[in-house]
């Protein structure tokens, strides 16, 4: 299986337990690995034997932008599931951190880790 790596997607959304999380809004930041078979692309050349990159980019900074949700672990999940939904993607791990955790004498981030396959 080959893979691909977006990495860095930043993305402002309203995620998160406590009520300010969800007026305020705050940054994300998604990873993605998208597990596929390359083959086709690699002989082709072609863009419609692979992913659109800035086509998955945009799917999932809306995504975040517009998720009403308490749990990271939801949005990994709704990010997941539209990813499956590429006909050449057989499975895709999502990285998806709270670059700023509202954790009292905390500083570092959250990152939720998912795998999911069709």
């Amino acid at each position: 299986m080959d893979s691909i790596l977006i990495t860095g997607i930043r993305c402002y959304g309203y995620i998160g337990f406590f009520p300010e999380e969800k007026v305020l809004g705050q940054w994300f930041e998604v990873d993605l690995t998208l597990g596929l078979d390359l083959t086709a692309a690699s002989r082709s050349d072609a863009l419609e034997d692979t992913v659109d990159y800035g086509s998955i980019v945009k799917t999932v900074q809306e995504l975040v932008k517009n998720s009403k949700v308490a749990l990271l672990e939801k949005v990994a999940d709704v990010i997941a599931k539209a990813i499956l939904e590429q006909p050449l993607v057989q499975n895709v791990k999502v990285s998806l951190t709270k670059l700023s955790a509202p954790i009292p004498d905390f500083s570092g981030k959250v990152t939720i880790e998912i795998t999911r396959e069709k």
